[in-house]
């Protein structure tokens, strides 16, 4: 296991970035390194240890992207839309794989959430000719699909909840510990089913957004259930066609992400197939965890 800091030049900045990254494995080796994409924006990669499985037969390249983390903190770019965008994601990804001399190496991707909407369009660039395997884990294709997907889900919650959750969009107060306790009965259907709650996976992840909330407020929104940032329109349906490597695609049964957010991937992608783990959420690397390695494995290693 190594770590280290990746020099990164980012365009108009004076201060120097760095992105932070960490190896399990050994890179020199004939095994394929699959390098790992968290989601959040700015969840950080600590939620994603449990992958740590698939070791030693596949060599791991886990990162905390810029704005967060070990990575730099650019606090004073936050509401900043024209700054944290796809593209700025996509070339420090490109950067990170020059420096540890993977840029021309066969290299599989995984994408966790909105890791995997960055994976995608990563993948169907011309660019990326040494891709070999891609995972798009617990993501979506379309905010609008996402959208569609998390209101069915929104109104299967107890109606009292609901009137918090719209009081709370309607007053743009979404830092009520009533508005929090709404959410959190949201996140124990759908971001992760382990119990005791709120397992450390989701600990992990949530404590980065209260750390610094840059990049997820600016991108995102207050919560995974009020989408007003810069992600609000995306979509990466029209490039999927130009996703060459085989493609595998997972989500729960209770996945926030649901069928409909991941659809547009199976269709247009060339090389797909696509896993539902029953009694799983969007964490299903938690909720199903044995069966979410070996799906993962088998596809690798195959």
């Amino acid at each position: 296991m190594t770590e280290g800091l990746a020099n990164f030049a980012v365009e108009g900045l004076s201060k120097p970035c760095q992105t932070w990254y960490k190896v399990f494995g050994d890179l020199h080796s004939s095994a394929i390194p699959l390098i790992i994409l968290h989601g959040g924006p700015g969840a950080c990669h600590d939620y994603l240890l449990s992958l740590t499985d698939l070791t030693p037969s596949v060599p791991l390249v886990f990162y905390d992207q810029l704005g967060n983390g070990r990575s730099t903190h650019l606090r004073e770019k936050a509401g900043d839309e024209s700054f944290w965008t796809v593209e700025l994601f996509k070339r420090e990804l490109d950067n990170l794989l020059k420096h540890l001399g993977l840029e021309d190496r066969p290299i599989d991707v995984y994408g966790h959430s909105w890791g995997g909407m960055l994976a995608a369009e990563w993948a169907a660039a011309p660019t990326c000719s040494n891709l070999r395997r891609l995972v798009l884990s617990n993501s979506l294709a379309s905010m609008d699909a996402w959208r569609t997907g998390v209101t069915a889900l929104r109104k299967q919650l107890p109606a009292d909840v609901q009137a918090v959750l719209d009081r709370a969009e309607q007053d743009g107060d979404f830092e009520s510990p009533e508005y929090e306790a709404a959410v959190e009965i949201f996140y124990k259907r759908h971001l992760s089913l382990a119990r005791p709650w709120p397992p450390t996976e989701v600990e992990d992840a949530l404590a980065w957004f209260a750390k610094n909330p840059t990049t997820y407020g600016t991108m995102y929104g207050p919560s995974e259930l009020y989408i007003s940032g810069s992600l609000r329109n995306w979509t990466c349906v029209p490039v999927l066609k130009n996703i060459k490597a085989a493609t595998l695609l997972i989500n729960g049964t209770e996945d926030e992400a649901q069928d409909v957010a991941m659809w547009p991937f199976f269709k247009h992608i060339g090389k797909v197939r696509w896993i539902t783990l029953d009694g799983a959420a969007h964490f299903s690397h938690v909720d199903q965890r044995a069966r979410y390695i070996s799906c993962l494995r088998d596809f690798l290693v195959e």
